[in-house]
Parts: C-alpha cells; structure tokens; sequence
C-alpha cells in the first residue's frame, strides 16, 4: 500500500533533515546490528535511499539506533515492514500523517479490511511521532496533537462502518447514506487526556457513549437500548482486537455513570438523571476535558451543553479545594518529607507528578469556572495560562508547572514508547535506569535523576501550597467546646453534622480525653496539644463512614499511648494526624496493632518514613546489630519479633498512606522475611553445632516457596518452606559434638530448631507461621530432605501440583556454593519435558477440585473466584512447566515475569498477556489492602466507605462502583482465557 502525499509536501523537508536531538547509544555496534536485522527485507534501493538520508541526517541514524538498542517495540514496527520507516524518514511529517489519515477515512471494504486499514495507520502513526518526538522535531504539544488525531479518525471509522453497515440492513435510518454518523442519535464522548487533546503515547482512550432515543431513527423491530449497546461493543472490538497487524487503541467505557449496573451505551437522559442525582467531584473535574469525537456531534454537543451546570458551579466552589484533595488522597496520600526515590517512580500519580498539575489546574477551574468561562479550557498548559492571566496564580507558578509538565510528560512517552504498554512507571534497577536515562538522551542516570527530581520537588511544593489555604470543612466553622462537665450543644450539633450517630457519647470521650483521663494526657502541654488537633482529627474520622467506630478506635489508641511525645508531632504535622485517622478508619487490622503497640509509631516520626523503603542490605545491617548486641537468645528472639513488627507497621502504614503502592508491598514484605530468615538460620545453626557438632561437609538450604517464593506476601503470609540438607558421602553421617546425631536425625532437629525460633510466642509475640507441608511427601515425609532424594522425588515421582509448587521455589538461606547446586536441581527439574496435553488436564482437574471445595462463585473471593487469582497463577505455572524446556528464561518464582516472558516469546497472544498482568497487578493489590485491613481475601459486606475507597485507590479507580466493575469485567476475561489455553492445550 502506498500512502497518499500533498501535491506540496516536496517542498517541505523530510523528517530525517529536521532532526536536531537524539537519544546516547551505549553500545553502537550492537544496535547496528539489531537495526540491519529488521530492516534486511528492504529491497536493494531501498536500502540504498535509507543509506543516504543516515549521511546526509546522522542524527536520524543516532535516533534509529536508540530505537534499536532501547524500544522492543519500535524496532519490532520496523521489522514487521521494513518500508515503514524509509516513508517516516523521507517525508515531512506533519504531511505524511495527515495523509495517514486520510487514507484511512477513505478506505472501504469489509470488517477485515477496515481492521487492517486502521491499524496499519496506527503501527505507521506510533513509529512517525516517536522518531519526531525523539528527534526533537514535535514538541508535547505537536505529539500529543498527532497522538489524539490519529485516536480520533480510528473512532471515527470504526464507528463510521459499524452504523453504516446497520444502514444497509435497514435497521437505521440516516439523512446521508455516506455520512452514517450524522444524525444517527449516537455519540461518542472523549474524556480524560484523549478529550483535551493530550493523549500519552500508549494511551487507552476513555469514552462515554450516549444515545438520544428521539433523534435515532431506528426501524420498528429494533429496540434503542440493545442496538446502541452493540454498536458500542462493536466498537471497542474493532479498535482493541489484536490481529497479525497489532491492534489500535484500548478503550476503557468505565468513566460512564456507575459502570457497575448499567450498559455501555446509555441514553442521555438517563446519564443526565444520574450526574443530577449523585455525580461526584471527580466526575465534575473528568467533564472538563470532555468533548465530542464522533458519532453524532450535535447529540454530543447538546449532551454536554446539558451537563454544563453539574460541571461548572455559578458561585465560587470552596468545597472543590477539600473535595479534589480528597481525590488526590485516594491516589497518594501525605506530604511533607521532599525526598522522591527516582526507581520504580511513576511520574503520573507520584509525588510532584503529572496528577499533582492536573489537580492543581482542575482544582482552581471548578473552584471558579462557573462564574468565568474563561477558565473552562481543557487542555492543561492552556489552563494554566488562564489562571494566570485571570491572577489565580503567579506568572512564575504558571512557569514553573508548565516547564515540569513538559518534562514529565517526555518522561512518561518514553516510557510507554519501550514496550507500548500504558506504564507511567521508571524502571526498578539502577541498572535498568541506566539504559533508560540514555534513551532519554542523558549521559547517566544522576544526570537524569537530577533533572527528574528538581522538577518533581518544584510540582510538589506548588502543589502541596494550594491546599494548605483550604478553608476548614462548613460544619467545623464554629468552634467546637468540650467543657468538663457538660456538653455543648452547638458542638453536639456538628458533630451530628459530621455524621456521627451518637454526638453525646462522641463528646464524653473527647471530653475524657482533655480532662487528662488516658495517661498519656495527664499533663497540661499533652493535653493543648491534644484540643488543637481535635477539630481536624473529628474531621478526618468523619470521612471514613463510621465515625463512631473510628473514634471509639482512637480512643483505644490514645488509652493506650505510653506518653505524650507522639501528641507534640501530631500538633505539628497535621498530615500525621489524617495518617492516623485514615489508619483507624480504613485498616482497622493495623489500628489494633498500632494500639496494642503504640511505640511502633515512633518510627513515623522519622523524616524518612515517607521517602524510599530501606533496602535489604540496610535492613540486614538494622536488624544483625539489634542481634547482636542481645545478652541471651531469649532477648535475640523478642528483638527479631519487635523488629518485624515494626517494619510490618510500616510497610502497613505506607500502604494505607499511599507511599507505597501495593504492587510492591509484596516484595517488601518478602524482602523482611528473608532477612529475618537468614539471620536466624545462621545463628540458630552455630548455637546447634555448639550442642551436637557437625557432620563433615555438611550444608543446609532453606527453599521459598508459595508467596513467599514469588514475593507476593502479604501482611498475614504463613512461611511456606522446605529445608534440604548434604553432608559428604564419604563420613559415617555422625555429628561430632557433646550430643552426637546421625544423619537424617541431625538435619531433622536442626530444622525443628529453626521452625520453632521462627514460630515460637515470646514476650513479643510471634515472627510467622511456617508451612512445611510442600517438602516431599508432605507432612508425613521428613522435616528436612537431602538433596539427591529431593531431587530423585522430584523426577519420578512428584504430582503435577507439587511441580507447579516448585516453580516458586527460591534458594534464601544457604552457602553460595551449597544454594547454586540447590538452584541448578531445581532448574533441571523445571526443564524436563513433559506431555503439555497431560499437564494441561491435571490443571483443569486441579482447578475443579478448589472450585468445589471453596466455591468460585463470590467474585470479590480475590483468590477462589472464577477468573480469580488461582486462575493467574496455575496459568503461570503451566507455561513454566510446559515451555521451560525449550525456553528455560520462562522459569522465574513471579507470576508477573512469568506472564512478561511468555508474551517476549510468543507463547501467549499479547491481547491475553495484557489481561493477565493486569489482572495479577489488581488482584495482588487488592489483596495487600484487603489482608491490611481485614485480614482476609474477601471484601466484607459491612465494609467502610473509607476500606472502599482505600481499595479504589489500590485498584487505581475514581470510586468503589468503578472498581467493582473493573474487577468482575477482569475476571470474566481471565476465566475465559484460563479455559482457552488450557482446554485447547489439553484436547
């Protein structure tokens, strides 16, 4: 196919020639040789043409090298047809989109054909604004432009051929046979970045599809609902299925009313009903960048026309500023310590983020977009420029976020532009933020790191200085009085305001508290301190949806409190106070924890809570001083249980706060245990030689296993654990000390010794539950193994589930030498070949049995339900058990890498790859809130507001409802997905 050109474009120079910045190539010739690999299909004076741009563009040739070495899947667009990028680089640009364009406007033929026209228009468009974008010829404005145009013909079309083939069946009727949209009753709705012309490089698009029953001219057999709704679905499935040549766009409908209950195309009478009855702030603010993009653009119009007064207030909207920082809580929640870790950062919804602009913008427009009309632009920088010139900001605010919105979104395309997967996240390693600073044409990673975070602070600071002149909430206008011996009726009357049930017993416990009753508060400054944060602590209970519980549990806290040094922080750092009360309120598992144990909230204090969690290495050196500075093994264990307490609080807290996002939780959590592991596996075996000696050459290593082996622990993981052991076979098997064992007797005690260091109750409670049921033969086998039995089992005669148990399997305590002949049985047992066809089969059974003993049928049963989490991991299981002989990189302990690998390998289709990691990211997040707070996989039916909104923020939705819906539309595609490979790999 050859893409049109402008009678003028020979005019204009070819993209090649106006290059003027490049990513650092690390290693040149190894990028040359990746790109002469995907281009070798060109045919000789194509490659000759090429050949001559990178002589007379040299910055080209740097750029499509960065491209090679740093972006999968860029190189992969190349590859897949070569011509493509000799058409990008020897065309102007702005004209070869435009012509991309409309060459796909015009096209015709069948569904296939207009799935195929779309997305070659998409692969030609993603790899013409990344090399513009990387070669500094489009700016963020020019690339977001061409990003959203190139969304917006693809929903044009798409929707375009579908009411167009619904016109031919008779089934619509339309003033222009060739112009289907106009008049046909339908819009679709642009929202979100895609609605103000910002759409990032991978972004999903959100719409909103409306339909207007009276001006749809539907024939007499076709009802409105129904039709409208498999337009919709229509759509999405030709925009979002992958073919042979990729797909288009992903679509998300979830920003529609209350997509948990209704259909995906609605009336716009009944989404006008709705946003009157009970739309919320967050829907106000998304409305602001909505616009119309296809379909009917008048219906579009006059819907949100209609819509105007919900968004836009006529009286100057204060509560905006509470509301709006309540949204931004949802997704992280407490500043005030200005360090911003730069790996693993995601620089839309981090600190000093992209979120952090769009709310301060959004914030000040509904605050006073409804008296200006001035301020309703959508697009961010235009926005900012409006508040500026209508002095709701300073020049040098406005300056300021612009150039770090500028930066961030760069930041946030190359990102997406390595993989095409909608990530806003840096990478992990420093290692990995090497490659990725020089794909951002740094020379290194400190010099990025610098750049990133002084613009991260910036955004913070401006941001964290609009919210503190929030003016307090209505019903804390007046003062509130707690006299000793009476209540106050006007402070019982906002208290009722406030929501609490019983405002008489509310006042007696605050009255209790600054008569001095809790020890804590037997002191005049404790208790001054205390009546200042009273208002804004009432506040803050109040916002979790059961205040009187939520005060009931702080004034267990404050019983309990040892003494008042935690009250002066909390009178200084009124961010510490909304911690607390978001802890009492939404994880009541932790708050019990906290008030049993309230010194652990010393930590809280330290000024490096809120930056990055301590590394391994860190927490080994804390907790071997703690060691071993102890007098007596008793004391050793009360440390290693306070010490785990304690990082728990705080891994607990930073999860509940937002600082830490739950994804990693589970790595955090696995991160601690093996350091307390080691610990005690080293020392309880020198004080077990010091009894019974040793055995020559002998070795013990502890194995990983279930979460603890893919690091997905959550705050009540047991210790799933197998010890095997080897001694030299040339000695008797006798230990040498004053209390000599043998053989498998010794390794057998010294593994009971170290399972009851880690279990046994002391003064400071427990450390952890340990699970040795996955060792050979389970419970009635021996507490420790010897290698080569191990491996003998393993070969001949373990089950399918004890292999698939063995894909998690991690060597964490050990010698270097005994953990890498324990690591290489393992790898040669996961590389055996085996019958996929039976493998297959014993999943499925497998999977039945635990669908009927557990049930599967309650979709908030994170783990059990249908399309649930079992589901994700017996996948992963499957594809290492079943591929590792010919792909033995497919063998890794998480499920997430698991799933990665298999995509990179074509071993699942990348539409299901992406389902599925995006499932196992919900699901583990989900997961880590739900055992934070309940202590179960469930959500309860009497779950707070606050527990719900914590786990809408966890799964990254504006509000429980849209959540819910994600969570059971995520499931049905995993079941279905489950059932296809399987089944299929099974017939």
């Amino acid at each position: 196919m050859r893409w049109p050109t402008e009678p003028d474009s020979a005019d204009r120079p070819p993209l090649a020639l106006l290059m003027r910045e490049a990513p650092v190539v690390a290693d040149p010739k190894a990028a040359k040789i990746k790109l002469s690999h995907a281009i070798e299909r060109l045919a000789p004076e194509a490659c000759a043409a090429l050949d001559a741009l990178f002589t007379a563009a040299p910055c080209a040739e740097q750029v499509c090298l960065g491209i090679a070495e740093s972006s999968p899947f860029l190189i992969e667009v190349v590859r897949s047809e070569p011509e493509r990028l000799l058409r990008v680089l020897d065309r102007p640009p702005h004209a070869h989109l435009d012509a991309l364009i409309a060459e796909c406007a015009a096209a015709d033929g069948s569904e296939a054909d207009v799935m195929r026209t779309l997305r070659r228009m998409r692969s030609e468009a993603a790899l013409l604004i990344a090399v513009a974008d990387m070669g500094g010829v489009f700016g963020l404005v020019e690339v977001t432009a061409a990003l959203t145009d190139v969304a917006d013909a693809a929903v044009r079309k798409a929707l375009s051929f579908l009411l167009g083939e619904a016109v031919k069946a008779g089934r619509l009727t339309v003033p222009d046979p060739a112009d289907p949209q106009a008049g046909s009753g339908l819009a679709a709705i642009a929202m979100g970045k895609h609605g103000a012309r910002e759409l990032n490089y991978s972004s999903d698009i959100d719409l909103v599809v409306v339909y207007d029953r009276e001006k749809a001219q539907l024939s007499d057999s076709v009802s409105a609902s129904p039709f409208f709704v498999k337009i919709t679905q229509g759509l999405v499935r030709l925009l979002q299925e992958r073919s042979a040549d990729g797909y288009v766009l992903r679509v998300d409908l979830r920003l529609r009313p209350d997509p948990g209950s209704t259909q995906v195309a609605l009336s716009t009478v009944s989404a006008l009903d709705y946003y009157e009855r009970e739309g919320a702030t967050w829907e106000r603010a998304a409305y602001i960048k909505a616009r119309p993009v296809a379909g009917d653009a008048e219906v579009g119009r006059q819907f949100l026309a209609d819509l105007s007064p919900f968004v836009w207030r006529r009286v100057l909207d204060f509560q905006a500023i509470a509301d709006v920082h309540a949204m931004k809580r949802e997704i992280h929640a407490f500043r005030g310590h200005d360090v911003v870790a730069v790996e693993g950062h995601n620089v839309k919804l981090g600190r000093g983020g992209i979120r952090e602009i769009e709310f301060f913008v959004q914030t000040q427009q509904l605050i006073a977009g409804g008296r200006d009309p001035l301020l309703r632009t959508s697009r961010t920088l235009d926005a900012l420029d409006a508040l500026t010139a209508h002095r709701w900001i300073e020049p040098k605010v406005r300056d300021d976020l612009a150039e770090a919105y500028l930066f961030l979104r760069r930041v946030e395309h190359r990102i997406q532009m390595v993989a095409d997967a909608q990530t806003h996240s840096l990478p992990e390693s420093r290692e990995a933020m090497e490659g990725f600073a020089r794909f951002m044409g740094y020379p290194d990673r400190d010099a990025f790191a610098a750049a990133l975070v002084a613009r991260l602070t910036t955004v913070q600071s401006h941001y964290a200085h609009l919210f503190e002149d929030a003016p307090p909430p209505a019903v804390l206008d007046a003062d509130l009085l707690f006299p000793p011996d009476e209540n106050d009726r006007p402070t019982l009357a906002a208290l009722s305001r406030l929501g609490f049930k019983d405002p008489a017993a509310a006042s007696g416990i605050v009255r209790r508290w600054l008569v001095g009753g809790p020890r804590a508060l037997k002191t005049e400054p404790a208790r001054a301190h205390l009546a200042r944060i009273v208002p804004l602590m009432l506040e803050a209970l109040s916002r979790g949806g059961d205040p009187d519980g939520a005060l009931i549990a702080a004034d267990r806290f404050f019983t309990e409190l040892p003494g008042p040094h935690l009250l002066t922080a909390l009178d200084r750092h009124p961010d510490l106070v909304r911690l607390l009360a978001t802890i009492l309120t939404a994880a009541p598992r932790l708050s019990e924890t906290l008030a049993r144990r309230p010194s652990l909230t010393d930590a809280l204090l330290d000024p490096a809570f809120f930056d990055v969690l301590p590394d391994e290495a860190s927490l080994s050196e804390h907790l071997e001083l703690l060691l071993d500075t102890a007098e007596t093994d008793e004391e050793q264990f009360d440390r290693a249980r306070r010490f785990r307490q304690e990082q728990h609080v705080l891994i607990g807290v930073r999860i509940a706060s937002g600082t830490l996002p739950a994804a990693r939780a589970g790595e955090a959590y696995a991160k601690l245990a093996e350091v307390i592991i080691r610990a005690l596996h080293r020392r309880v075996w020198v004080r077990f030689c010091e009894t019974h000696g040793r055995i020559p050459g002998a070795e013990t290593a502890v194995l990983a296993m279930g979460k603890l082996g893919g690091r997905e622990m959550t705050a009540g993981s047991d210790l799933d654990l197998i010890v095997l052991y080897d001694f030299d076979p040339e000695a008797d098997g006798t230990s040498d000390g004053p209390r000599p064992l043998t053989g498998a007797q010794y390794f057998a005690r010294f593994t009971q010794r170290l399972v009851t260091a880690l279990t046994s109750l002391t003064n400071a409670g427990k450390l952890y539950d340990v699970d040795l049921r996955l060792r050979p033969s389970g419970r009635s086998g021996p507490l420790a193994t010897r290698l080569s039995s191990f491996a003998t089992y393993q070969q001949a005669e373990a089950w399918t589930w004890e292999h698939m148990a063995l894909t998690r399997a991690r060597v964490i305590a050990a010698t270097p030498e005994f953990g890498g002949i324990v690591r290489d049985v393992i790898g040669g047992i996961m590389g055996q070949a085996r019958d996929r066809r039976r493998l297959a089969g014993d999943i499925l059974d497998m999977r039945q049995a635990i669908a009927a003993e557990k049930g599967e049928d309650d979709r908030w049963n994170l783990k059990h339900a249908a399309g649930g989490q079992v589901d994700v991991e017996f996948l992963a299981q499957y594809l290492v058990l079943a591929h590792a002989h010919d792909h033995p990189e497919i063998v890794d302990t998480a499920t997430a890498r698991v799933l990665a690998t298999a995509e990179r390998l074509a071993l699942l289709e990348p539409e299901d790859a992406h389902v599925l990691l995006r499932a196992c990211r919900l699901y583990q997040n989900l997961t880590q809130v739900l055992r934070l707070s309940v202590d179960a996989h469930v959500v309860p039916q009497d779950a707070s507001p606050a527990l719900r909104a914590l786990l809408a923020r966890a799964g990254e939705m504006p509000d429980f409802a849209t959540l819910e819906a994600d969570l059971f539309e995520t499931e049905q595609k995993v079941r279905a997905i489950f059932e296809r490979v399987l089944e299929m790999a099974a017939e």
